[in-house]
């Protein structure tokens, strides 16, 4: 698999999840191992472009794909406009959830399309709070850094930076 650019070969356990690969064998360690079962999103990364909690993927399901971590996220040491604004509204508190946040939100601004709270279903919906709220419920902060963190995603949604899989 391809993981943050990088081709990486490896030799693994098929039970190994992609999230123990990720920290245990490949030392990127940003992603988090909250819960271990898939209800925090404190592991969130992207496959393809898409967002994964990676403690229930099996590592091995994913030979061939594009993973990208929130160590993947900045280009050339400058930061992806998520991580930028995530400093500068102060979308954090202890930082544990803040990978995957980053993560699941690189994947929803790049996702579009309706939501649980869009009324026209046939429309693509501005990202209003309520919208960045929906498709954000999956990753959980136990400080309650909720405000600022929308704040952030809806300053980059609102800038006009365009976020799409291939830019993840």
């Amino acid at each position: 698999m391809r993981i943050n650019g990088e081709q990486v070969t490896l030799d693994i356990d098929p039970r190994m999840s992609l999230l123990d690969l990720l920290r245990e064998r490949l030392g990127l360690t940003g992603s988090k191992k909250g819960c271990d079962h898939g209800q925090c999103g404190a592991c969130t990364v992207l496959i393809d472009g898409r967002r994964i909690v990676s403690c229930l993927a099996l590592a091995v399901a994913h030979d061939g794909d594009q993973v990208t971590t929130v160590e993947g996220l900045a280009d050339d040491g400058e930061l992806h406009p998520l991580q930028a604004a995530f400093l500068e509204r102060d979308a954090f508190q202890c930082g544990y959830c803040t990978p995957g946040q980053l993560c699941s939100a690189a994947g929803m601004l790049a996702e579009g399309g309706p939501s649980a709270v869009t009324p026209d279903l046939a429309a693509d919906p501005a990202l209003t709070p309520a919208e960045i709220r929906e498709r954000m419920s999956g990753n959980l902060c136990r400080c309650g850094a909720y405000v600022n963190i929308v704040a952030a995603i809806e300053e980059v949604a609102g800038a006009g930076r365009t976020i799409t899989r291939e830019t993840v």
